[in-house]
């Protein structure tokens, strides 16, 4: 049971630091869109290639995250990485010590 322990660990951290790291792209994406950047920089492409689908569906989903010229969707899949983070990676990790 402990390969099995290990394992989950191991998905856990990756997950973790995958999570991590959209939660910095959207906080770049949501800075960036507050300033007239050049749309054909590629970092800004790739930027926005990332994070803008995951802001459409939320957009779609919640109508109000669009109130009087201000873009809540970035805030919302903040809130939705860290209940992630904290409920599924933790619930992971914690399963995984568990079976060691």
């Amino acid at each position: 049971m402990f390969v099995l322990g290990n394992f989950l660990v191991a998905i856990g951290m990756v997950l973790k630091a995958v999570l991590n790291l959209y939660f910095w792209l959207v906080i770049v994406s949501a800075i960036l869109s507050w300033f007239k950047v050049d749309p054909y920089n590629p970092i800004v492409r790739v930027l926005r290639a990332v994070t803008e689908p995951v802001f459409y569906r939320v957009r779609r989903l919640l109508p109000f995250t669009y109130i009087h010229g201000i873009d809540f969707s970035p805030v919302v899949v903040l809130i939705v990485i860290q209940f992630l983070e904290f409920a599924l990676v933790q619930t992971l990790l914690d399963f995984a010590r568990k079976l060691r």
